[in-house]
């Protein structure tokens, strides 16, 4: 081992004297790297060694290869590479290679050296790097790729990466990525074609007019289309294709297959859908007018193919790209009406998760009242918030009231009526009693009077349905003097008052007990604002016929007294 070991240390040498008699290293610093590397190289030879040894000398080899440049940059000395940085670089290969041969299976070692030979610029090394890694792990579709762009990118060797993915396609004959990348490959190398024809027209090259016009991309595409189903995987090269501007007879020939042959996939309708949007007619319109009109065309194309899809296909998976769709258009200001009418329709086919559609629905609508609100039309957003609110409503969300809380902190207090009493409907058939009654308590404190009146009057009849006469007196009195004031308020009070005194009247009558105190406040009803004073003399007949003994003259006594205004 020792001898090994002082082998490879006397390797160094020549380097060693070299940085010293140029200048970037000192005596000192020599003597220093040649006992910190003799101290690592023991490391790597003894009995036992590890991963971690392997890296520490890699990495104390770089870090002196980044002083070097350093010092270079400093002194402005460029001279002797092949004698200190090509020496060093060879070993630092050379100990990768050490590492990757004793631990094969440690994919991220490669990619280190990989690194590492592209960082320094050894394009020789990083092809034997890639060809003994992909021997060792072909099962890796993402390598092969890698090693493809890189003979590409790095190399400009488009045949070698064509090579490279025709291998990868033997070992992945059903791989997405690979094909997506070697049809991305070839229309790269048309494209670099095509530059290099414009560059060289004086000059009479011949090129193919197939290779010009993607025919390899095209070879490419009907081998993966054969062997790959899915609208998915085909709208993935239509995507790529589209980045390039001579493939439109290609990008015809992907559309064509995809309205043939995948009609039965909902992204096939969605991207047809879509695809109105970028459709032109005619010359660009200058006007603003005749833009919003032309896009209100286009849009309303839009949806007819939706509906055309969902007329053939209506699955869970169709109806969430119609949804998605109306959301994103909304999110422009947009459709507001279409997109809740989509929304209930898809709620109502069954076909959705109803936690899914709730959860989605609430945090995309969400999204879309907040670019809605921004516009600061007041007016509008109340609507929006309205029609959303009544859809989160019809869906029993548990989000709901979150909602409800949001839609009034956005809106402008003085048009926030219509949210209010959407709200105390909701609350009154879905929380409970003490919920409702602390969101009224809420909205008395309203600083808009219109909002104040309307929450007071809805107070009191939602007192009357769920206490009684008797909560709903205890309602009126406590709010009687809050101001503002109210006529339906008070108005509502006596007929309930009114309603109260005949129910009295007629369950005493049925049971044959006739209290002078009863008729009494009957004919002081009347006597009130709202009452109907030529009945008096009716009741009063009544009472004295149907009393008897001391009630008589206990009746007689206190309506003498009413009438005298004493009481």
């Amino acid at each position: 081992m020792a001898e090994i070991v002082q082998q490879r240390i006397e390797n160094r040498i020549p380097e060693l004297e070299q940085l010293e008699r140029v200048g970037l290293f000192s005596k000192k610093e020599v003597k220093s790297l040649l006992k910190r590397a003799t101290a690592l190289e023991y490391k790597l030879h003894r009995l036992i060694i590890t991963k971690v040894d392997f890296i520490a000398y890699i990495q104390y080899e770089i870090n002196v290869l980044e002083l070097i440049k350093k010092r270079r940059s400093r002194i402005g000395y460029q001279f002797k590479r092949e004698e200190i940085e090509f020496s060093i670089i060879s070993r630092i290969n050379n100990i990768f290679r050490r590492a990757t041969t004793k631990w094969k299976d440690d994919v991220q070692l490669w990619l280190s050296h990989i690194a590492f030979c592209k960082k320094w610029n050894t394009q020789g090394e990083l092809s034997k790097v890639f060809s003994s890694m992909l021997a060792i792990h072909p099962e890796k579709p993402a390598l092969w790729i890698m090693a493809a762009k890189s003979e590409l990118e790095d190399r400009n060797s488009s045949e070698s990466a064509r090579h490279l993915f025709l291998r990868a396609l033997r070992f992945h004959p059903e791989s997405k990525k690979v094909y997506q990348e070697y049809f991305r490959m070839e229309l790269l190398h048309t494209e670099k074609l095509r530059k290099q024809q414009k560059k060289l027209e004086q000059a009479e090259m011949d090129f193919s007019p197939e290779i010009m016009t993607g025919k390899l991309a095209e070879v490419v595409y009907r081998d993966a289309s054969g062997k790959i189903q899915g609208a998915d995987f085909i709208l993935s090269l239509l995507t790529i294709a589209a980045i390039f501007d001579f493939t439109k007879d290609l990008q015809d020939t992907i559309i064509q297959d995809l309205q043939s042959k995948h009609t039965d996939d909902s992204l096939t309708w969605d991207f047809m859908a879509k695809r109105e949007l970028g459709a032109t007619v005619g010359e660009e319109l200058q006007s603003a007018k005749g833009r919003a009109s032309d896009m209100a065309r286009r849009e309303e194309r839009c949806y007819q193919v939706y509906e055309e899809g969902l007329n053939s296909l209506s699955t869970e998976a169709m109806w969430a790209c119609y949804v998605s769709f109306c959301l994103e258009r909304f999110k422009r200001k947009t459709n507001v009406q279409q997109l809740l009418a989509v929304l209930q329709r898809a709620h109502d086919s069954s076909l959705l998760k109803e936690d899914f559609y709730k959860n989605w629905v609430r945090r995309f609508l969400m999204a879309s009242l907040q670019v809605l609100l921004s516009s600061g039309d007041s007016e509008q957003s109340v609507d929006v918030w309205c029609l959303a609110l009544q859809t989160m409503v019809r869906l029993g969300s548990g989000a709901t009231g979150k909602l409800f809380q949001d839609a009034l902190t956005h809106v402008n207090p003085k048009s926030s009526l219509p949210l209010w009493q959407l709200q105390v409907e909701w609350s009154m058939t879905s929380q409970s009693p003490e919920a409702t009654e602390a969101l009224f308590q809420r909205g008395l404190l309203s600083a808009v009077p219109a909002v104040s009146m309307e929450i007071k009057e809805k107070y009191l009849d939602w007192s009357f349905g769920a206490g009684g006469y008797k909560k709903a007196r205890k309602t009126f009195t406590s709010l009687h003097e809050n101001r503002p004031f109210s006529k339906a308020f008070f108005t509502r009070m006596i007929q309930m008052e009114k309603d109260q005194v005949i129910e009295m009247v007629t369950r005493d009558c049925l049971y044959g007990f006739f209290p002078p105190d009863l008729w009494l406040e009957y004919i002081r009803e009347e006597l009130g604002p709202s009452g109907q004073p030529e009945n008096c003399g009716k009741i009063h007949w009544r009472a004295m016929k149907l009393l008897e003994g001391e009630s008589v003259e206990r009746f007689t006594a206190q309506y003498t007294v009413l009438q005298t205004g004493h009481i």
